[in-house]
């Protein structure tokens, strides 16, 4: 039996797209670049700092060569400076890909998770660094697995990760959910559980997935994550002879205390591919991909994610606007 078809989709009220989007783009970047998209980014040291997906290979010849990770430094998270040169690359037998960072600052350390394509499917991958020079890998799940985010803080003296496995034979079907794990050291992780069901988001026919690290908040953990839906009468939408699928984000709240209890959900999606820069032109059309979230002392949050597997682009809302649309869990 098919899913039903979702119909359209609008983003919340409370949303802003930045007037500046793109705010990074492969025009940015000073080293061999085609796209620039799913950034983490985190506040340290006084500055932003983006960790970015950068594909390379021809735009006319709609080709990629490969996948390496970028910096980008910024006195206000909206005017990037890319670095000289890629800061991670990874090579070795069996290695693809290596792309979509997110990154967490524990403890006042730098954590980067990020997925990697292997001969024998995707991984995902913990690093933590001092420099954004030299990294040193913490854990790498089996495959298949990515879309790893770690929460800031330790909760129970555990680091938890929030995750998005998606074994070959699902549910029956291409369905994938978001689960929670732990871990006492960033090494050895278990107690994993599903967190939320693709069920439970009226808004996804195929899949979720975790998207920025949580933000603590005085009414729980506040993140958002992506959500799928598949029509398949939609056609060629991008560099791929058929790509049916739209990406949209959510936002849900999860306890303080225990975050494997989800508290609030948005029943309709946060964000939906609206803007010219997320419905047309890229590598794949009606994608909103949340990647980094950031909360200034004035409310105003700042929600990162790529668009189109393209570019990476701002959103901009405030707090407490978030936390009402979080309607409660039932």
């Amino acid at each position: 039996m098919s899913e039903p078809i979702i119909g359209s989709l609008e983003s919340s009220p409370v949303i802003t797209r930045h007037p500046q989007n793109p705010v990074l783009s492969s025009k940015d970047v000073p080293y061999r670049s085609a796209l620039v998209f799913n950034a983490g980014v985190a506040k340290h040291d006084g500055k932003y700092v983006m960790l970015f997906r950068n594909d390379y290979g021809s735009l006319r010849a709609q080709r990629i060569d490969g996948t390496n990770i970028g910096l980008a430094l910024s006195d206000d998270g909206i005017s990037w400076e890319v670095q000289p040169k890629p800061c991670f690359t990874l090579q070795g037998e069996g290695i693809i890909h290596i792309y979509d960072p997110h990154l967490t600052i524990i403890e006042d350390r730098c954590y980067m998770s990020f997925a990697m394509d292997t001969f024998h499917g995707a991984r995902g991958c913990i690093a933590v660094t001092e420099d954004f020079e030299d990294f040193e890998i913490l854990t790498m799940t089996v495959p298949d697995n990515r879309n790893l985010v770690l929460f800031h803080e330790r909760l129970n003296d555990m680091f938890v990760r929030l995750e998005r496995p998606f074994p070959a034979y699902s549910r029956g079907k291409d369905r994938f959910d978001i689960w929670i794990s732990e871990s006492p050291d960033l090494r050895h992780w278990g107690n994993s559980q599903l967190l939320i069901g693709v069920e439970d988001v009226p808004f996804a026919n195929n899949k979720i997935g975790p998207g920025t690290p949580p933000i603590k908040t005085h009414k729980g953990w506040l993140t958002i994550f992506h959500s799928v839906d598949l029509d398949p009468n939609r056609g060629k939408n991008g560099w791929e002879e058929t790509w049916k699928k739209r990406y949209s984000a959510g936002v849900m709240l999860l306890d303080l205390e225990e975050p494997r209890k989800v508290i609030g959900l948005h029943k309709e999606p946060l964000m939906a591919p609206e803007a010219p820069y997320e419905v047309e032109g890229g590598y794949r059309n009606n994608v909103v991909f949340p990647t980094g979230m950031i909360l200034e002392e004035s409310g105003e949050v700042k929600i990162y994610y790529g668009a189109a597997d393209t570019v990476v682009c701002l959103a901009t809302a405030h707090v407490d606007d978030l936390l009402n649309l979080c309607t409660i869990w039932s």
